[in-house]
């Protein structure tokens, strides 16, 4: 009876887990840590958000059970945002569907669509969920290069080719969490082309599609002629609308993928809270100046992070999308991989970040920084990693030592 249920099996230890104890350890001692680890938004929800919340919540009948697949209005107004920003049209009874954020929506698609043994296609290093959805569904994860280009079409070729079974399925995420990677539309063509002549299905994960900086916004993958085909994309309120804790997401595209998750999600919830729902309907047909407002905020704080990390001596790439910087390791702390030089700089600079390999193995050269501190605490966070980087030699540390002896 000691030995591990099969699934847990297939679960490896929660790798941010370390990071996370010494975090809670250094608290405890009264240090304060800036956390810019978990992708988290500080932000408050927009007022006229909160207002509808607040009115429909005082309804008596909107505290009954709602829809599993999302009330009709809400439906509706994703398909009006589809419109208004891919010009791509949605029928919003049998190509929409609201979800518990994204993070549900693709573990519950993939307990739909998956079958012990099927082989699935996940970029590494990705979102947790996106392969851990399907593992915990019974598939195996082929690993396929992160960045969009002629790497990744070619990756994917070569394992249609070779995995037995073929790949049931790709996922695919731009703006990247946590890479930041774009992908533009000439590149999104080249892969519906290649996933259907593969018979492939394509799962974009959008989640990320409103925060960009520089150049064009990110495309749907629906936008091209026959995605919709073959193709399922999730997209969620939690970073547009500074919403994460009220987990509202969505899926819309193929009929066949969307039918198969609400028939799934009808045996295992009821849907959001209804007054969730009505306030996020007000969200999408609402004034959308607040996104423009949350896109500039993201904007300073990367601009900010970027040029403080420079100063220090650090060369991290500034991300044009998402909310994160993905950030090489510097050359002297390499040795030491992503868990260990985050145990490093909190120990060292108070700072939290999330190491890379909690994102795949191939993620272990980096670190993800999220920009989810004010301009003021994001300033006091370079401060610390500068006086850090030009003070330590570049060796590793046990972090809840390090704080258990500085009291």
């Amino acid at each position: 009876m000691s030995e591990e249920f099969h699934r847990i099996r297939r679960l490896p230890p929660y790798v941010f887990a370390e990071v996370n104890a010494a975090k809670a350890k250094a608290r405890a001692a009264a240090e304060d840590i800036i956390d810019l680890g978990m992708g988290n938004p500080d932000s408050p929800t927009p007022p006229h958000i909160v207002a509808k919340l607040v009115e429909t919540v005082q309804d008596p009948r909107s505290h009954r059970y709602s829809v599993s697949k999302g009330i009709p209005g809400l439906r509706k107004a994703l398909a009006g945002y589809y419109a208004r920003r891919f010009g791509v049209k949605l029928d919003p009874e049998t190509e929409t569907i609201a979800t518990l954020g994204s993070k549900e929506g693709l573990a519950n698609l993939a307990a739909a669509i998956t079958s012990p043994g099927d082989t699935i296609l996940v970029p590494n290093p990705s979102y947790p969920i996106h392969q851990f959805g399907f593992i915990i569904a019974g598939a195996s994860v082929r690993s396929i290069p992160a960045e969009p280009g002629e790497e990744m079409l070619r990756a994917i070729d070569r394992a249609v080719r070779h995995s037995v079974p073929k790949p049931t399925a790709v996922i695919v995420n731009f703006p990247s969490n946590p890479t930041a990677y774009m992908a533009d539309l000439d590149f999104y063509k080249e892969l519906v082309a290649l996933a259907r002549k593969t018979e492939l299905f394509i799962i974009s994960d959008l989640a990320y599609g409103e925060i960009y900086f520089d150049g064009n916004p990110p495309p749907s993958v629906l936008q091209v002629d026959g995605a919709k085909d073959i193709t399922v994309e999730f997209t969620t309120m939690s970073k547009t609308y500074s919403m994460p804790g009220w987990r509202m997401g969505f899926a819309a595209g193929n009929p066949r993928l969307i039918a198969a998750l609400a028939r799934m999600k009808s045996y295992l919830d009821y849907g959001a809270f209804t007054p969730i729902q009505v306030a996020a309907t007000a969200a999408l047909n609402g004034p959308q100046e607040c996104v423009d407002e949350m896109r500039a905020l993201y904007r300073e704080r990367r601009d900010i992070l970027i040029k403080g990390l420079h100063a220090a001596g650090w060369d991290v790439p500034s991300p044009n999308g998402s909310m994160f910087a993905w950030a090489p390791i510097p050359a002297r702390y390499a040795h030491l991989g992503s868990v260990e030089f985050s145990k490093l700089l909190l120990a060292k600079a108070k700072v939290a970040v999330a190491p890379g390999l909690g994102f795949g193995e191939y993620g272990d050269t980096h670190v993800r920084i999220a920009l989810v501190e004010n301009q003021h605490r994001l300033r006091q966070a370079l401060r610390n990693i500068r006086h850090f980087m030009a003070t330590d030699n570049g060796g590793p540390v046990d972090a809840i030592a390090e704080v258990a002896r500085q009291y």
